[in-house]
């Protein structure tokens, strides 16, 4: 069983968050709590509230189902960092002009799965060499001499 959590409008970058987000992504969930609590990224504060969230939606979920949720054995399936809006603003520069302030925000959405749950991805066998079209044999003919233009040719002959 999956579930998920989801923070719009935080005021960083995704460029910045994406940083500790890779950190955490495909690790058990204990582990992702663990460097998200210990990191000294900004970023971490906003990622470890939706990773509690998306936690405490699973065992929710889990309650619904009846069935028993237990976190240890949670990992964290899905996780990313999008851009969201753009705050405009524009501070005054010099010459009485005015210079375009971009505040940047992200979306955060992060999903937990539980390993049993999980199935792992079947990928179908490739082909034989031997099933597959055949290849065309390569050209053994010589190359062509370059073409000569009429005009450089004629220019010869006089001369």
């Amino acid at each position: 069983m999956a579930a998920r959590a989801i923070q719009r409008g935080v005021r960083q970058s995704a460029r910045k968050m994406r940083l500790v987000i890779d950190t955490i992504r495909g690790k058990s969930v204990n582990e992702a709590y663990a460097l998200l609590k210990f990191s000294k990224k900004r970023a971490a504060r906003d990622i470890h509230k939706v990773l509690m969230s998306a936690i405490s939606n699973a065992r929710q979920d889990g309650d619904r189902e009846n069935k028993a949720v237990d976190p240890d054995r949670m990992f964290v399936s899905y996780a990313v960092v999008n851009e969201g809006q753009t705050l405009k603003r524009f501070s005054s520069a010099a010459l009485g002009r005015a210079t375009p302030i971009h505040k940047r925000t992200s979306t955060i959405e992060i999903r937990v799965a539980s390993k049993e749950a999980s199935e792992p991805v079947r990928r179908k066998a490739p082909e034989p060499a031997a099933a597959a079209a055949p290849t065309p044999e390569p050209a053994t003919g010589k190359r062509k001499a370059p073409r000569r233009k009429k005009a450089a040719a004629a220019g010869k002959e006089k001369k």
